[in-house]
């Protein structure tokens, strides 16, 4: 599947796609000189954006509220078109939105799930059994097959983000993009959503989620796409892309990138510095720590041993 826009002869002179200029057989998406407003005398949410998702690979987008990712995203699933650039998609893609809670539906995990198979169903076809057989199979990949006959609405967040990705494994695509799957669950389900991407993606999925954790991009992305400002979106390794300075210059605030040990290997962790108002020891000098506190960098942390592919 492919969605064109063309090029202006201004834009096209004037872009500088980050991304390769050719394909492999491996590349499920290729965006270059990507530009989006929505009218001429808005301004652009972003221009010039290029980057490439390999299949096996999970990217993630980070920046401020309000600049843009859930526009680039739709951009992506070919809900908007954009106003310059091109993507180039091998791929069908299943767009998850966030999760804004079940509503009054009375539905089913099951039919939820089943409902991505519309796509391939003509106006009023009744689900077939290879659509039944497809629903199974995606609840079962994803983890959710044990709440096959429990009412969505009754389930937690975590469990609704879960079941909302089944449905798009369900339409058989091989793309996902995800806008904040993990926004507004506690840390266990988190956890459990990252899994389940990890793993579709070692299964040779791709995937491509926003997320205002910059934890989770450096625990499970390969690569990271930053928004610093409607002319300035950065795309390259994460570790490269999540430094310090360019997540502080992003959020506005000091954010520190120490390294520290965890069952699963020494990891890059974000730690924000809301400032000495923020403290709850506030009456501590904000240098100071007790004398028995260990050094961050030698801290042992409990976590989940999610993969981090960096083939």
């Amino acid at each position: 599947m492919t969605f064109h826009s063309a090029l202006t002869p201004a834009a096209a002179a004037n872009a500088a796609p980050a991304a390769a200029s050719a394909t492999s057989e491996e590349t499920l998406l290729q965006v270059s000189g990507l530009g989006f407003r929505y009218s001429r005398v808005r301004p652009w949410l972003f221009r010039n954006l290029g980057f490439t998702l390999e299949r096996g690979e999970i990217l993630s987008i980070l920046g401020p509220n309000a600049r843009g990712k859930t526009t680039l995203l739709k951009c992506l699933s070919g809900l908007l078109t954009p106003r310059e650039g091109q993507v180039t998609s091998a791929a069908a893609v299943g767009y998850v939105p966030q999760d804004h809670g079940a509503g009054g539906t009375s539905f089913t995990v099951a039919e939820m799930v089943l409902m991505g198979r519309s796509r391939h169903l003509r106006a009023y076809q009744t689900p077939r059994r290879e659509d039944h057989d497809a629903a199974d199979a995606a609840m079962e990949r994803v983890g959710v097959a044990g709440w096959a006959n429990r009412p969505y609405s009754e389930l937690s967040g975590g469990q609704r983000q879960l079941v909302l990705i089944a449905r798009a494994v369900a339409s058989g695509s091989e793309l996902l993009v995800l806008d904040e799957p993990a926004s507004a669950l506690d840390l266990h389900n988190q956890s459990r959503v990252l899994g389940v991407l990890a793993g579709l993606a070692a299964d040779g999925m791709g995937v491509i989620m926003t997320t205002h954790h910059p934890d989770h991009a450096l625990h499970v992305s390969r690569n990271a796409l930053l928004f610093v400002g409607s002319d300035d979106t950065r795309w390259g390794p994460t570790d490269q892309m999540l430094t310090s300075s360019a997540l502080s210059a992003v959020y506005g605030l000091p954010i520190c990138t120490p390294t520290v040990g965890t069952d699963s290997g020494n990891r890059v962790i974000a730690v924000p510095d809301f400032g000495p108002s923020c403290r709850k020891d506030c009456g501590v000098p904000f240098a100071t720590a007790p004398s028995d506190a260990a050094p961050v960098a030698s801290a042992r942390l409990t976590s989940v041993p999610l993969r981090k592919d960096l083939s």
